[in-house]
């Protein structure tokens, strides 16, 4: 309620995410940038921990791979910078499937393809759970 004046889109646009090492990091930072949009200055910092594993599944009769899993998991943290309170202690996380095609190139635009849209839910699923602490606080 209240749209971008409610205090749930005021919260969390008060939350800083600091950087995180490599592509997985850059992506899951950037789209919860986009989606918490921020409004004043920091009053929130959001400590993650990602862990992204790509496994090959699926045996073929040549002992070569024929399909993979890719998941990509987060811990996380929501900090009150003014007191220094852990607010939010959860994870996160989501899977893929990936054929393993002939392509080499055709498997690594997938794999690559996979962690986007992964870096996307996540990062969704620790707005939602952010957005829903920030209301209980209210």
């Amino acid at each position: 309620s209240g749209g971008g004046q409610g205090g749930v889109a005021q919260g969390l646009g008060q939350v800083e995410v600091p950087g995180l090492p490599g592509r997985e990091g850059w992506l899951v930072r950037n789209a919860l940038l986009d989606r918490f949009g921020q409004t004043g200055a920091p009053r929130y910092r959001l400590d993650l921990v990602l862990d992204d594993e790509l496994e090959g599944l699926g045996l073929l009769t040549d002992d070569t791979i024929g399909r993979e899993r890719r998941t990509l998991r987060a811990r996380y943290q929501l900090v009150d910078t003014t007191s220094g309170t852990v607010l939010v202690d959860a994870t996160a996380g989501a899977d893929a499937g990936i054929d393993v095609v002939s392509s080499e190139y055709a498997t690594i635009a997938a794999e690559q393809t996979a962690l986007e849209n992964l870096a996307q839910e996540v990062a969704d699923q620790i707005v939602l759970r952010l957005a829903r602490s920030l209301r209980e606080q209210q």
